[in-house]
């Protein structure tokens, strides 16, 4: 290794650095007292049995190096009054992290009932991971935090999605060398290819080396130095190592290792925005931090003859059984006592005073900045929607691409947002395959390195943002959500499923954050599912895939929501609705091809408002009571139903049909489920109480049962939908083999409206020979036949109106 990585520059007087220890000290008692003690908090009398808890959870392997760098960062904010963000990878340290915002003030300021004395010690140890108190991660209930860490992978895009447009905002990025191992956190180090120093603010890696996992050695802990400087170098980093195990002489090491950084930072930040940034030949190489220390240190370093500190053994909770164990009971109060609390902490539980002013004041707390509590930007302009709507005169007249009308919308939110720079769109190398490439009429892809007169669109600052990895367009996203800030997420609907646990993990966070009245709000996180499982007959089986629909609609009612816009105008209504919402993850599905627009953009606008509707222009029981009820949901499923309509009148023109659109596919669930629910007896006026309701739907049928299932028709609810079946073949191919096409549905209806089983037999085998036609057709001229090719709505020119 070069002695350039070991010998940094700089110093802290000892007096400060004794402070630092202390406080570092404190928080380690904090830390070890959440896990383990009920009672007597700061050992005013010998620990009994009593005093422990019956259940011990929590994880203290991490928590010292998570306290030890808590506190460094402190010195700096104070000495360079610096706006910072701490973003705890190793998310199961919660216990530290509460531990240090208590320390500052910022917990107590939130949880009153959580005191800076004794008895607010007590309840402070009492509620971790203790029914009715806090979880043991970093979780949306830690001051501070916008990353729980229960999944592991995602604390460095998450900090760079929080530094994007942030240009006075240094995020402190400390990663556990277990997330190390995961691919989303190695596909992370990308990141500062796309951090512009002009407009953007800086991320701090602290690779936090302690060695070992749950039960083994980590990769990067068994790595030496060397090979981790190539390794970090390679990816455009510049390496600082912190390596030890005495507290001050780490101390010291650390306080000139993290100034050395951070000068590196300034510098660079400096030197960008005095010049022209557009003419920066290359990156800047950003410095990471590498700090070894020992896996629960200062715990005990054995435990019954057996290795803990620097070992597995410390990960969680070291000494297990201290209520029956006398020996242990006596080992946990000398490791307690290691401490020195008596020196820490006043007659009144009170921390001392010159350990105290160490903290930052006011929102320079990392514990109590903004930034971590959302709401620091507002609302998006919005440019008027119908400025961008398709002219639709008759249903079916135009033909249109749905996902580029939306393109030249987001170009003037873009335009619109510019100065305020508090919108972007992510994707994975996919803006223009999903034709939105309307947005580079207004902006760019960022793009860090080098740019060659023959790119296009490249830039050092844009909106855009495309890198192939939905782990990272999520993880940016999200941090760039939580700290304020609001976008878009478009992808590939088969391939969103990448990133199914992100998703998890954001939907619980908002779940919990809206019951928390601290937390600002945030704006939700839009995903638009394009180049979808009807449309993917190019790219084949292996891009054909609607499930993410099911993996969202297991969270809670209030989070999330599912959007299946039929043409251009219906999208455009219901992307405008998104971008306005908060707290929420909205999940659009819309095609990218050339297809027919039904709804004018009044009609389209109230559609989506009601969410669910009937298509007037499409249904002939107008004042009476249907035969059957043709529903749909999703834009080919609507083409496919459309089409089966026209087919049964003009070969049945005495069958009464009433067609059903869904828009919003949460308005099937009763309304005591969720809150765009129908009410029973608006379902009923829509589907009726004992009518057949013939249902084509965009993804796995097995959905709409499980949405409708309480409903008094669902007897008579029969979904078709993606069953699994794909290949590269044509677009109509596709509806044909999973039984979604125009013919099956019309032969669906046929067998489900009583008496039409024998009267309509004939129809029937005509359906039956189109679709026998239709696989001849394909496979001796590779396309669709003509009357499918060039079928148009030939019914009526009335618009449609939303339902109840």
């Amino acid at each position: 290794m070069d002695q350039s990585t070991t010998t940094p520059a700089g110093g802290v007087d000892d007096v400060t650095l004794g402070r630092m220890d202390a406080w570092w000290r404190a928080a380690n008692y904090l830390t070890v007292g959440q896990i383990y003690l009920l009672d007597n908090p700061l050992l005013r009398e010998p620990l009994a049995r009593e005093h422990v808890k019956p259940r011990l959870l929590g994880h203290w392997g991490t928590s010292p190096g998570l306290s030890f760098v808590y506190v460094h960062l402190n010195r700096a904010i104070v000495a360079r009054d610096l706006d910072m963000l701490y973003v705890c990878g190793p998310g199961h340290g919660g216990p530290a992290m509460v531990a240090s915002t208590y320390l500052e003030g910022a917990y107590s300021e939130i949880y009153p009932d959580i005191s800076r004395d004794a008895a607010g010690l007590k309840t402070l140890f009492r509620q971790f991971s203790f029914p009715g108190g806090i979880p043991s991660h970093a979780a949306p209930e830690t001051p501070g935090s916008i990353h729980e860490g229960g999944e592991l992978g995602y604390a460095l895009s998450h900090a760079f999605g929080a530094a994007f447009d942030n240009p006075d905002l240094v995020v402190a990025c400390v990663i556990g060398d277990g997330e190390a191992e995961t691919g989303p956190l190695a596909g992370s180090w990308q990141s500062i290819r796309f951090l512009d120093p002009v407009h953007d603010g800086a991320v701090l890696p602290i690779l936090h080396l302690n060695g070992y996992k749950i039960a083994n050695p980590t990769v990067l802990g068994r790595t030496s130095d060397d090979d981790i400087a190539a390794m970090l170098r390679g990816l455009g980093w510049e390496p600082l190592f912190v390596a030890g195990d005495e507290s001050m002489a780490m101390h010291r090491l650390m306080a000139e290792t993290l100034d050395r950084a951070l000068d590196t930072i300034a510098a660079t930040q400096a030197q960008a925005r005095a010049g022209d940034a557009a003419a920066a030949p290359s990156r800047p190489r950003w410095p990471v931090i590498v700090l070894r220390s020992p896996k629960g240190w200062t715990g005990p370093k054995e435990i019954d003859g057996r290795k803990v500190e620097g070992f597995w053994r410390a990960h969680q909770v070291p000494i297990t059984d201290p209520r029956d164990n006398p020996e242990h009971l006596r080992l946990l109060e000398a490791w307690l006592r290691s401490y020195r609390p008596e020196r820490l902490f006043d007659a009144d539980g009170r921390l001392l005073p010159e350990i105290a002013a160490l903290a930052p004041t006011g929102p320079r707390r990392m514990g109590a900045s903004p930034h971590a509590h959302g709401g620091i930007r507002g609302a998006l302009a919005l440019p008027d929607l119908r400025a961008h709507a398709v002219a639709v005169d008759h249903p079916g007249g135009t033909m249109g691409e749905a996902t580029r009308v939306l393109g030249a919308y987001l170009r003037d939110v873009i335009r619109m947002n510019d100065e305020a720079r508090n919108f972007r769109l992510m994707g994975p190398d996919e803006t223009a395959s999903n034709r939105l490439d309307a947005v580079f009429e207004a902006t760019d892809r960022v793009w860090q390195e080098a740019i060659e007169p023959y790119d296009v669109h490249l830039a050092r600052q844009g909106r855009v943002m495309e890198v192939l990895s939905e782990h990272l367009c999520q993880g940016w996203l999200e941090g760039y959500l939580l700290t304020g800030r609001h976008g878009f997420f478009s992808c590939y609907e088969a391939f969103v499923h990448i990133v199914d646990s992100m998703f998890n993990q954001h939907a619980k966070w908002l779940k919990v954050s809206r019951t928390l009245p601290w937390r600002g709000r945030i704006a939700s996180l839009n995903y638009l599912l394009t180049s979808h499982v009807w449309r993917q007959d190019h790219n084949g089986f292996t891009h054909q895939d609607p499930g993410f629909i099911d993996v969202v609609l297991n969270k809670k009612p209030e989070v999330v929501r599912v959007y299946f816009p039929p043409d251009a105008n219906t999208l455009l209504a219901v992307a405008d609705h998104a971008l306005r919402t908060w707290n929420r993850v909205n999940v659009i599905v819309a095609g990218k091809q050339p297809a027919p627009q039904w709804l004018d953009m009044e009609a389209a606008i109230r559609h989506v408002a009601a969410g669910i509707g009937i298509l007037d222009f499409a249904s002939n029981d107008q004042g009476g009571t249907p035969d059957v009820v043709m529903a749909c949901a999703g834009d080919v499923p609507t083409l496919e139903t459309l089409a089966a309509v026209s087919l049964l009148r003009e070969n049945l023109p005495a069958l009464k049909i009433r067609v059903v659109n869904v828009v919003d596919l949460m308005t099937l669930q009763p309304d005591t489920e969720h809150p765009h629910g129908l009410t029973d007896r608006d379902f009923d006026s829509l589907f009726t109480t004992d009518r057949p309701v013939i249902f084509a739907y965009h993804g796995y049928p097995y959905l709409i049962h499980r949405l409708a299932y309480r409903r008094r028709n669902h007897p008579n609810i029969h979904v078709r939908g993606y069953k699994e079946e794909g290949t590269t073949t044509t677009p109509f191919d596709m509806v044909v083999i999973n039984d979604l096409d125009r013919f099956r549905l019309a032969m669906d209806a046929i067998d489900r409206v009583p008496d039409l089983a024998v009267s309509a037999a004939g129809v029937k085998q005509m359906l039956r020979d189109k679709r026998t036609a239709h696989r001849d057709y394909v496979i001796r001229h590779g396309e669709d036949m003509p009357e499918i090719r060039d079928w148009g709505w030939p019914y009526g020119t009335a618009a449609a109106r939303s339902g109840d």
